[in-house]
């Protein structure tokens, strides 16, 4: 289990370059530290093969050993190599402590039907500065 020693700082939920066939979980992360409880997550797709699916989510702990059942966000399905970001509001969830990252792969048609995906999945906490501009901004336009 890893700690945030400042949380600005990125965080690794799965390294980058890890090859996947099946479903599984990244490395939990504590989040207690954090100064405020709002992410980026950033899913690097960088090697797939034709006709298959990942399915990436973040699950929250309040403990880091028992996961909450449903997912806390979850990127779209993703068919191709990209780089797509995710925010994280954890501001909504005050027990979760701990979150993971948890993946479900998928293959269809022809050739070997064993998926594979390289990739991973990073973490960074969103400075407080930039949330206020942000919120003001979005006051301003409403």
């Amino acid at each position: 289990m890893l700690e945030f020693p400042t949380m600005t700082s990125e965080q690794i939920l799965v390294p980058a370059g890890t090859v996947v066939s099946a479903k599984g979980d990244g490395q939990s992360i504590d989040v207690t530290s954090a100064s405020n409880r709002v992410f980026l997550v950033t899913l690097s797709i960088t090697k797939i093969i034709e006709q298959e699916s990942l399915d990436v989510a973040i699950f929250g702990s309040a403990d880091g050993a028992t996961w909450e059942p449903k997912s806390i966000a979850a990127f779209p399905q993703k068919f191709y190599a990209e780089e797509s970001p995710l925010l994280l509001d954890l501001t909504a969830h005050p027990n979760i402590k701990f979150v993971r990252a948890h993946w479900e792969v998928a293959r269809w048609g022809r050739g070997t039907e064993t998926p594979m995906f390289e990739f991973g999945v990073t973490m960074k906490e969103v400075p407080a500065k930039i949330l206020q501009e942000a919120r003001a901004e979005a006051k301003a336009l409403a």
